[in-house]
Formats: C-alpha cells, structure tokens, sequence
C-alpha cells in the first residue's frame, strides 16, 4: 500500500477567522507569518478572501518531500527509513469580470489528479455561490486536525472532501451557513470518463463489498455516491465555534439507485490564547438494498474498504510558540486523538490513531514532523474495515516549500 505521507499535501491549522473557500496555501503561509510577527493570539491560516482578491489570475503551488520509517515494514525500519518526493501543485486564483476562479492540479509519482476547480460569485458582503468540484461542507473547517494525517474521518469521505456541484455560503459576525448540492464525486460518478476511479485526492465509495472479497480488491460491484445534499451551520461565540452538519444522498449503481446514506456530525473549534482544540462526533450510515457491512472506497490510486455505519470522535488539542529561531518563526506543537467505533459487522476491535507532532513554520518552507500510533487505521499498517488489536507506529518528517 502506498505510504500516506506521500500523497496528502495540506497546510493544517485551527481558524477562527470568516473567509469563503480556496486553497491558495502560499497566501495562507504569508498571512500566517504576518500574524506570527504581530503576536496575534489566535493565529488563521485561511482561504482567500473577498477581500484579498486580486483582478487577474495568480499562480501559486508548493513541493513537498518526506521521510518515513514504519515499524510495521520490516524492509523499510531494516532500511532506516525512507526519503521520497511526495508531491508537486499549482494554484490558480483570481477573478476576471466579477467572476471568482480557483483550482489546483496535483502530481504525484504514480498518479495526477484536480484538487478542485470552480467559479464563484459573491452576491454581496455575505453571500457566495460557487459552482465545480468544491469542497463539502461537513464538521470543522478548514480542517478537524492538526497534522499531516488529518483526523480518521478523511478516510470515510468526511473531511477536506471534493465533489462536483454547487455550494452557497453565507457569513456574518456570528453565524456561518453552507448548503451544497453535490450532484457526483469528483470524477463524475459511476459512469464517468476516467481511466481508474481510484486516482483522486478525497476518498468517496466505489462499491459495495461482497463478502468474499478482499479489503484491496477492486469491487466487483461499483457504485458511486450521487444527489448529495448537505447542510452545516456554526454559531461564533467569542472565542469557540459550534456547529452542527449533516448529509444525505442516493447511491447509484450503472441502472439505479441501490441505496443511500447520511451522515451527521457535531463540532466545535475553540481558540484559548494560544491553545486550540477540536472535538467532533461524526455517525455515519450507508443502507443498501442488499445489506453489506463494509463498502469499497478509492483514492491516492488504489482501493480500500470502510465499515458502511461507525461513529468517529476526535480530540484534538494544538499550542502554537511564536519564536525567532534562524529562519524559523513559529512551533505549533498538537496531539490529535481519533477513535472509530460501533462498526458494522462482527468486528471486535475499534479503528483507534493518535498523532503527537509539530508543525514548523520558516518562511516558505512547512514542516510536519509526527509520530502515529494506530491501530486498524489505513497507511499505518491496517484498514478502517480491519479487526487487528495490534498497535503500529509510523515516525514521519514530511517538508514542502510554498511559493
């Protein structure tokens, strides 16, 4: 199984701040620093604003290496390690005649794929509609983690997840409303033009696992998820955000429809000072004609499996130091807790992942520097829909440089 830390490349932080959604991160990376230097007590790396529009298109990316050592890997620990290239993007932002822009293209040694791709247009101070392959509104934004993993939820398709349709935002001092209509994944569905439905950046259902198949197998029946809705609404307190969000949607085979799912979750982002914390519970379900309890999902080019009902808690707790140190202008060090539980079927053992880590900020260059320890958890030795009561650990230090 290719490794994570190869393929996800995100700049994670806690915001507290209102800003409508792009993935510009070289703007992230300078507004963090500028805040770092004024000594801001609540430090928001955000999405560009309306406010930070240019007239024309800007071109950002980054590139982004890492090492890894796996306990679990025998030819890896015997090999001290590995040092790999992980990822190369750009970023297109802007607005031409009114008309919002944003994407992002990402290459990686073994696949290329959109991130996202849309156009948008702000009817005024507090509305935005966005039309493309846009990012789901569901729990804690920008993200409920800190790390370079995410939370476990980014492996069931509920968090920092991309689909095709469109989105209406609206912000003010206290309340954040977000209602989408996703009318396919990314890709385009079940009968999309792709040459592997596993070659995408967000992971989405693929098929419904038969019970002689294996947890990698490609599915021998392929679904896609199809007429999303989704709905997530946050109320800003002084200093804490807490939300709610919820989806439903059909899932389609070739001919029909086979079923549905829905999925709800309850949140909260808090910014103490310099302390930050996250928590979320998320429960989600799929429901087929013919009962399956575990689904077969796709990303970073291949396949896996996933319990089709769970409920996910995270807790995740993050304390930033402003230092000068050479280059370096700021530590954010976090610990992110993630359990899977109440998993269909006849498994025994949860889907636990703890992450202990900090995130170095020195100019242009970002650094994640984790140590996991998980068990039945993809990319650290095991599976959302493994039963193994083993613990792995993954040490990783994964660097990139913004422009």
């Amino acid at each position: 199984m290719k490794n994570l830390i190869t393929f996800i490349s995100i700049l994670s932080f806690s915001t507290q701040c209102y800003s409508f959604e792009s993935e510009d991160l070289a703007n992230k990376v300078k507004q963090l620093e500028i805040e770092i230097e004024q000594l801001k007590s609540s430090v928001a790396v955000t999405e560009q604003t309306a406010e930070q529009k240019a007239s024309g298109i800007t071109l950002g990316g980054a590139v982004r290496f890492q090492y890894v050592y796996e306990d679990y890997n025998d030819d890896n620990s015997a090999r001290g390690g590995d040092f790999d290239f992980d990822v190369f993007r750009l970023d297109l932002n802007g607005e031409v005649g009114g008309v919002i822009l944003s994407a992002q293209y990402r290459w990686f040694q073994y696949m290329h794929v959109i991130h996202h791709a849309w156009a948008g247009y702000d009817f005024d101070k507090q509305w935005q509609g966005q039309i493309g392959v846009t990012r789901v509104p569901f729990g804690n934004l920008a993200y409920n983690s800190h790390n370079y993993f995410f939370s476990s939820n980014y492996y069931v398709g509920l968090e920092d997840d991309y689909d095709a349709g469109i989105k209406f935002i609206r912000k003010s001092d206290k309340h954040d409303l977000r209602i989408a209509f996703f009318f396919t994944d990314e890709m385009g569905g079940i009968d999309g033009y792709v040459d592997d439905r596993t070659d995408r950046y967000s992971y989405d259902i693929v098929g419904v696992r038969a019970s002689d198949e294996g947890i990698w197998d490609q599915p021998v029946d392929e679904v896609a998820e199809h007429n999303t809705f989704n709905l997530r609404y946050a109320y800003q307190l002084d200093n804490i955000e807490l939300g709610f969000s919820w989806l439903t949607g059909d899932i389609r085979d070739a001919s029909s429809s086979v079923g549905d799912r829905t999925a709800y979750a309850v949140h909260t982002d808090g910014q103490f000072g310099r302390w930050n914390v996250k928590l979320q519970y998320t429960d989600y379900q799929y429901d087929f004609d013919q009962y399956s309890n575990s689904i077969a999902v796709g990303a970073y080019s291949f396949y896996d499996s996933i319990p089709s009902e769970a409920k996910l808690y995270t807790v995740n707790v993050a304390y930033l130091k402003p230092v000068k140190f050479g280059p370096i202008s700021s530590l954010n060090f976090y610990n992110n807790y993630n359990l899977m539980t109440d998993k269909s079927g006849d498994y025994n053992n949860d889907t636990i992942m703890n992450v202990l880590g900090v995130a170095i900020a020195s100019g242009g260059l970002y650094t994640y520097v984790d140590l996991v320890s998980a068990k039945n958890q993809p990319f650290v030795g095991g599976t959302m829909a493994g039963d193994s009561d083993d613990w792995q650990t993954r040490f990783n230090i994964n660097l990139g440089y913004y422009f």
